[in-house]
């Protein structure tokens, strides 16, 4: 199969930020290996990145506790790796292209519940920024690196703990 004849699955992505300046990640429950990722998920046929991003996090976090603080101007894609390509989405996709939010999370550590009606993830944590790069698994890394540079001046002058 030529991935490069099949399009990008329209995507969001969130980067939720608690109040010292943390991010958080979780581990996918289909994932063998030891790495995280943010929430993100697919825009829905007619629906706009605001409100997919709003019910993304509802469905893999389990609350919607946040508030918008900016948005990747442009649309940031990765590929999948050819071993997927086929097999994940139906074979429809050849990657994402996912508009990012950086959201701000106004709830407590106790409203996320990632035990959610179609559970995605097994595990989660708040991490430092500058880690973010470094959790996800390879294939996604350049979009990741894309995201923390969009997003750095929201962290410039904030002291990072892990």
């Amino acid at each position: 199969m030529d991935k490069t004849t099949l399009p990008y699955r329209p995507c969001v992505g969130m980067m939720l930020i608690n109040a010292d300046n943390q991010v958080f990640v979780a581990h996918r429950i289909d994932q063998q290996v030891e790495a995280w990722q943010m929430p993100q998920g697919g825009i829905d046929p007619g629906e706009d990145p605001e409100t997919a991003v709003f019910r993304e996090m509802k469905e893999e976090v389990g609350t919607d506790n946040a508030e918008i603080l900016g948005v990747t101007e442009d649309w940031i894609n990765y590929d999948l790796p050819d071993h997927l390509v086929g097999k994940v989405w139906k074979g429809k996709y050849r990657g994402q292209s996912q508009k990012w939010f950086a959201m701000r999370f106004t709830g407590q550590d106790s409203d996320i519940n990632i035990e959610t009606e179609h559970p995605e993830f097994d595990a989660w944590r708040w991490v430092s920024f500058d880690a973010l790069a470094d959790l996800v698994i390879p294939f996604k890394r350049d979009s990741y690196v894309q995201v923390v540079d969009a997003f750095r001046h929201l962290f410039d002058g904030t002291k990072q703990t892990q």
